[in-house]
């Protein structure tokens, strides 16, 4: 697999903090102004551009694109993003708890993309890659990272070791807890790029665990530009697959599909025979522990829980066909807490939620090796990478 450094316009030291922002399709429009309030630098303004306009603005609107460009070009002229004189690559460590995690930012080939060395376990959808594509076409530059991993590699372990002992360019705590610390790995220095680049060149494959949508439109992009070396490649940080922390994405449906509290609970024990695998639901004000077996002959996705759940009860019970078109269900990422769950529930909101156990780095990377697809809103990867303290310019 190959990787580039590349010159990064990012933060200057004392505006890191101010300027990096969670991702823009974390948020909604609301919940992005009110973090981006009385915050020129908040990178907010870039990548959801529609808090500086007329409420009600569409985000994909031309308007919009045009305001992340005259955002991002007004950062850079005041001098709070700058770019680096020579290519280089990154590491990156996040701290969230007990949990730490550090991947290396660089860009990676969008024709390895294409060959299936990056591989993908999700579906796109073609207007969040239009989107996407929009935005880098408008501002000549990919603002968010995608998050990949791969398979470890104790050289590579140790490289990063020796390139976080040196003077961090960003260390600072967000308001959420989380802290980001980020370090330069430069040509000449004890740990080198080039060491880097030939020790990746013996890692066969890197999976997407987030990003899908970002790593579409840059190969999209890269297509119709196929003059322009820059834009053939895009910008990730890919972490090992040890240090990865997976959630669960939990179900939430709105109505029992016509059917009582005392009727579903039959269903539910006529699916959910007892076994090594186990989910709870909440229904009616009460935690249900729902147990199954996998049968032997099950394929890669089938082994799923939330595949077992779909199959089993959302689609022949609550009438779920389609759990990424379907209005009457909506997710909520496990890093929330049954709490959370059980008063959408008490609320009205929800019928019934499901408080689903994660999908593992193992299941996951076993499906993309398969050639599958895994079900909507299987994976919740926290922490999430900081948007602005890296773009990459095509």
């Amino acid at each position: 697999m190959r990787i580039y450094p590349f010159a990064a316009v990012r933060p200057n030291g004392g505006d890191a903090a101010s300027v990096a922002s969670v991702p823009y399709d974390v948020v909604n429009t609301a919940e992005a102004a009110a973090l981006a309030a009385g915050n020129p630098k908040s990178f907010l303004h870039v990548s959801r551009p529609e808090i500086d306009l007329p409420q009600g603005t569409d985000s994909s609107s031309p308007e919009a694109y045009a305001q992340a460009r005259k955002a991002l070009d007004a950062l850079e002229a005041r001098g709070v993003l700058v770019k680096d004189a020579a290519p280089a690559f990154y590491a990156y460590r996040q701290v969230m708890g007990s949990h730490s995690q550090t991947g290396i930012v660089a860009c990676f080939s969008t024709q390895e993309y294409r060959d299936g060395v990056i591989k993908q376990h999700e579906r796109t959808r073609k207007d969040k890659e239009d989107d996407r594509t929009r935005h880098i076409e408008i501002l000549g530059a990919q603002t968010g990272p995608a998050f990949l991993t791969y398979r470890d590699d104790k050289a590579i372990d140790e490289l990063v070791r020796v390139a976080c002992t040196t003077d961090p360019l960003y260390d600072f705590t967000a308001e959420d807890g989380i802290r980001h610390t980020v370090w330069e790995i430069a040509a000449g220095a004890s740990c080198t790029a080039d060491e880097l680049q030939e020790l990746f060149a013996r890692i066969g494959t890197a999976y997407i665990a987030d990003g899908h949508h970002r790593s579409a439109a840059a190969t999209r992009y890269a297509a119709a530009n196929p003059g322009n070396e820059e834009a053939q490649r895009y910008m990730a940080v890919i972490f090992p697959a040890s240090q990865l922390k997976i959630f669960a994405y939990n179900r939430l449906v709105k109505d029992l599909n016509g059917l009582s509290p005392d009727e579903l609970l039959a269903k539910v024990r006529e699916a959910f025979p007892g076994g090594d695998r186990h989910c709870r639901m909440y229904l009616g004000g009460k935690w249900h522990e729902l147990a199954w077996s996998i049968p032997a002959d099950a394929d890669v996705v089938d082994s799923l829980d939330v595949s077992y759940l779909q199959n089993r009860l959302l689609a022949p019970v609550l009438g779920i066909d389609d759990p990424r078109t379907s209005p009457r269900i909506y997710f909520m990422g496990g890093i929330h807490g049954d709490g959370a769950l059980a008063a959408e529930v008490d609320s009205g909101r929800a019928a019934v939620a499901f408080s689903m156990e994660p999908v593992t780095v193992e299941e996951m990377m076993a499906i993309a090796d398969a050639g599958a697809i895994m079900p909507p809103k299987s994976t919740w990867f926290e922490p999430k990478l900081r948007s602005g303290l890296f773009i990459h310019k095509v």
